[in-house]
């Protein structure tokens, strides 16, 4: 639509051909036609044929210079005014100059344009010896049609400006919703980064832990000392892994003085659901298969994405909406599907708010997918998938395979407060 209109303005104000110019003597020419051949004049034909060439030929040249083709209107109309000639068909010609002068050039010469117009208004009805009454009568009815002529070409120019205008406001909300969404992106990123820090500010401690521990023990206890060592080089590579991410994303430092609390993970997602339900929002939270180890930026990024689903769930679904959170562990792949049975698809696809770009975000990171759409008969889905491919072994430090707790659920226990429930 923006384009459209763009096209017009642009289409309006272009520079205009000769067979526009034209068109506008074709309905003078009839009435030249009809005068010179019919009406006659005191003024010998020769010069009424002049006098028609030299009003009709600059409306050719009308639309590239109006204020020249005025002028020379005017100054034929006066020529001819000053000679005793009759009105002519052709003196139309002032009036349409006139027109062209009030739509496309600044206020000051409309006016004066029309100054010009009403000043050769008052030489035609000035008659010596007619009664004064007579002569304000027929300067009132010629003024109505000059400034009725001279309104309609103000009104022209000022819907052109407000139109023009509203295309340049249309563009620079174009401009500033691209920047918007570059912005976005970036603040999602910082926040990001600033929880990665948290993740990465993990593994360095418990290195530091495990190195005084091994200087300790290196003397006395060397199988002590032995397992403390292997222990840090497994979470010095998860802290490189994670920092591989960590310096993609770009860290905003404003931040630095924020409060740092521990990263909510796979197990506190029972807690996310309750919180959820105490909230307006019955969730039920189901697991299938075998969980996996993953790392702790990939726990916190399942957690933000249902955090956030849920969020939008509460926020636009309407009353009685209900929840469902699925999360299926799979070969090398971790699925997760947050649906609902609301009616705030139409707000959330609506592209008013940054929910769905952190959850891409946070996906993407990873190597994952986020995908949200409405549902056939109203409600909405979440839907992402993330490799669960370790970047290296273990970071639970050598604890080795254990069972998962998803906020007081294990792998195939009950329901928890008919919140959650587990699926093999």
């Amino acid at each position: 639509m923006l384009a459209r209109i763009r096209a017009r303005v642009h289409a309006s104000t272009a520079r205009p051909s000769v067979s526009k110019d034209v068109i506008l003597l074709a309905p003078l020419l009839p009435l030249c036609v009809i005068q010179v051949a019919y009406a006659g004049s005191s003024a010998p034909l020769w010069a009424v044929l002049a006098l028609h060439a030299a009003l009709l030929a600059p409306l050719l040249r009308l639309r590239r210079d109006p204020l020249a083709v005025f002028a020379v209107t005017a100054a034929v109309s006066f020529a001819q005014w000053a000679a005793g000639i009759d009105l002519l068909a052709a003196n139309l010609s002032v009036l349409i100059a006139m027109y062209r002068v009030a739509a496309w050039r600044r206020l000051p010469w409309a006016v004066a344009a029309g100054a010009v117009a009403e000043l050769g208004v008052l030489l035609l009805v000035a008659r010596p010896g007619a009664p004064l009454g007579v002569l304000v009568k027929e300067y009132a009815a010629f003024s109505v049609f000059v400034v009725a002529i001279w309104i309609a070409g103000i009104h022209a120019a000022t819907r052109r400006q407000y139109v023009a205008s509203l295309v340049e406001r249309a563009e620079q909300a174009e401009r500033e919703r691209g920047q918007q969404a570059v912005i976005t992106a970036a603040a999602e990123r910082t926040r990001i980064a600033r929880e990665l820090h948290d993740v990465v500010a993990h593994h360095v401690s418990v290195i530091v832990l495990h190195a005084e521990g091994a200087g300790y023990a290196v003397a006395s206890e060397p199988a002590l000392a032995q397992d403390a060592l292997a222990t840090i080089a497994t979470t010095g590579r998860q802290a490189l892994a994670e920092m591989r991410r960590l310096v993609s994303v770009l860290r905003d430092e404003s931040g630095a003085g924020e409060p740092r609390t521990p990263q909510p993970g796979l197990s506190r997602l029972g807690e996310l659901v309750e919180r959820s339900r105490a909230s307006g929002l019955p969730a039920v939270l189901t697991v299938h298969g075998t969980p996996q180890d993953l790392s702790q930026g990939q726990e916190l990024a399942v957690y933000r994405i249902v955090q956030e689903a849920l969020t939008n769930a509460l926020k636009h679904g309407g009353p009685g909406t209900r929840a469902q959170v699925e999360l299926r562990f799979g070969p090398g792949e971790v699925a997760l599907d947050v649906t609902d049975d609301g009616r705030g698809a139409a707000t959330l696809t609506t592209g008013s708010g940054h929910g769905l770009t952190g959850m891409r975000e946070r996906a993407a990171m990873y190597g994952g997918t986020v995908e949200a759409a409405p549902l056939p008969g109203g409600g909405f889905r979440v839907s992402a998938r993330l490799p669960a491919a370790r970047d290296d072994v273990s970071e639970r430090g050598g604890e080795g395979a254990r069972a998962r707790d998803f906020g007081g659920v294990r792998e195939g226990a009950g329901p928890l407060s008919g919140v959650c429930e587990a699926a093999s």
